[in-house]
């Protein structure tokens, strides 16, 4: 495959640099399968539709195609479950959750990652992450009917938010 540069500009990062060095949606660390990809992630709705109004030129049009997005701020209704399930960005920093190279968070990590990126520290530590959040899976099954897409939106939502597809829990 042969390698090739994203520079960005947009409102979070002025000309920040990586390599897209795996193919997209392919050779992720054997620890990490997320259920949904970046795409489909925004086309069910997921932060409120804010989260990527201002960075669609990194990313494929294709991922914007039926994306729910929000230009002003964050709409829950945009959510697949209607309710808001994100702290602010604030709390995140707050949280140690934050670093340079991804100032947006787990998800644009994420959507990095699925393009080709590898930054083998910070992948292990997302990837951690993104396991820890499991939890909140074991919680729905044992405290929901299967199916029962009303029981603990917010926790539904949120695992969403994390590429677990609480849909079909």
């Amino acid at each position: 495959m042969k390698q090739r540069t994203v520079v960005v500009n947009d409102r979070m990062q002025r000309g920040y640099r990586y390599v897209l060095a795996a193919p997209v949606g392919r050779n992720f660390d054997p620890d990490f399968h997320p259920e949904l990809t970046p795409a489909e992630m925004l086309r069910l709705g997921v932060f409120g539709g804010k989260y990527m109004t201002d960075c669609k030129n990194e990313f494929p049009a294709s991922w914007f195609a039926k994306a729910k997005l929000s230009p002003k701020r964050a709409d829950a209704k945009l959510n697949f479950f209607g309710v808001a399930a994100s702290q602010p960005l604030s709390v995140w920093r707050k949280k140690g959750w934050i670093h340079p190279e991804d100032p947006r968070g787990w998800f644009q990590w994420y959507c990095r990652y699925y393009r080709g990126r590898r930054l083998p520290d910070e992948d292990t530590r997302q990837i951690k992450r993104w396991a820890a959040i499991r939890r909140h899976v074991r919680q729905l099954q044992m405290n929901c009917e299967p199916g029962d897409l009303f029981c603990r939106k917010r926790q539904r939502q949120a695992l969403l938010h994390w590429a677990y597809d609480s849909r079909k829990l």
